[in-house]
């Protein structure tokens, strides 16, 4: 595979990984805690950066489509390794600190 080169395949593996990311994902921030809004916020980055991603993908868009499905799994990472949601110690989809 070149490293070069952003193909349909690539692009499809990556969103592929996002998707099951966001569906694991819970927030574990209380309710009521301030926490719990930055964690809202991070999913909203997260998921709409997503819905970008699938959106460029659908037109063709594959380097727009990448470096938007990236922004959302940063964002879910970031998340992950702060605390904010709990990804039940999943360190293939996630970016774990330890």
């Amino acid at each position: 595979m070149q490293n070069d080169v952003i193909t349909k395949k690539r692009i499809t593996d990556y969103l592929d990984k996002t998707k099951r990311a966001l569906e694991k994902i819970k927030i574990s921030s209380p309710e009521r805690s301030h926490a719990r809004k930055i964690a809202e916020d991070f999913l909203n980055m997260a998921s709409s950066y997503f819905s970008d991603a699938k959106h460029f993908f659908e037109k063709g868009e594959y380097v727009d489509a990448f470096a938007c499905v990236n922004y959302a799994h940063g964002w879910l990472d970031a998340g992950a390794r702060l605390g904010l949601f709990d990804v039940d110690s999943d360190d293939s989809l996630f970016t774990l600190a330890e």
